[in-house]
């Protein structure tokens, strides 16, 4: 029944969300990420904020971000009236909609008096993440359309580490900002440090004990033939073995205040 109600609810999430309309350009077009794009929109207030408020474990001191709600939404004001275009290159794309879902989340959670937990907070469906709250070119889109409809869609499963979901057991929030120049290093940060994290548990390399991540978002690690283990070793200071047997980690949904 579990199983059943779980399938119901992806299909429901998955019908409405929206965000089609984004502009974005996907990784089988043929383009690369590296570090070498010269960075066009301008992300240091996003940096200047997540340095003041964020430490280096990923967790943010909500209280004393209160105090700067107005330099977070100016900058959310500029993500706004800047979108991407087609011509946007791809490395200018990731971080843009990297950054925009972060911020967005910070902010949903300073609107909302720092609940327990971001899933506290209202939505359609009883879903924070149908609630239309990131603004992009004056037009409202919810946090579920910027993952589902543009981010995941672009074609780098790397995604899902540097992006933020305020909880505790979500990868942490960077407090560097993503650019076009240090998206790839910065990606790959993220990713070690999560895979690495006390998030997993690779102690047995035999049967390791993973994030929910993994489970839930399976087709994107495995999309390019790879196993979701061979994924992870990529990343993994230890090796787990092939035959592993996996098991996952149940999910801590509490606000990573500091």
């Amino acid at each position: 029944m579990k199983f059943i109600y779980s399938i119901i609810s992806l299909f429901i999430l998955s019908s409405c969300v929206g965000g089609k309309d984004l502009n974005y350009t996907s990784l089988s077009n043929g383009e690369e990420i590296t570090d070498a794009t010269s960075t066009v929109l301008d992300h240091q207030p996003w940096d200047d904020l997540l340095k003041r408020h964020v430490d280096d474990k990923g967790f943010v001191d909500y209280k004393a971000f209160k105090k700067d709600h107005n330099a977070l939404n100016e900058y959310l004001q500029y993500l706004n009236n800047n979108a991407p275009t087609k011509a946007t290159s791809i490395n200018e794309q990731f971080a843009y909609y990297i950054n925009l879902y972060n911020a967005a989340t910070v902010d949903l959670i300073l609107e909302n008096d720092m609940p327990a937990s971001i899933k506290d907070i209202s939505g359609p469906l009883g879903q924070v993440w149908l609630v239309e709250h990131v603004m992009i070119n004056d037009k409202a889109y919810s946090l579920a359309a910027v993952e589902k409809n543009v981010l995941q869609k672009m074609g780098d499963p790397r995604i899902h580490f540097a992006i933020n979901c305020a909880s505790f057991s979500c990868p942490k929030l960077q407090n560097t900002a993503f650019t076009a120049t240090n998206l790839n290093s910065l990606m790959d940060k993220a990713a070690e440090e999560f895979i690495n994290s006390d998030k997993n548990d690779l102690s047995d390399v035999a049967n390791p004990r993973l994030s929910k991540i993994f489970d839930w978002y399976k087709s994107d690690f495995t999309d390019t033939g790879v196993t979701i283990i061979e994924y992870i070793n990529k990343y993994a200071n230890s090796a787990i073995l092939k035959d592993a047997s996996i098991s996952y980690k149940d999910y801590d949904w509490s606000l990573n205040k500091q």
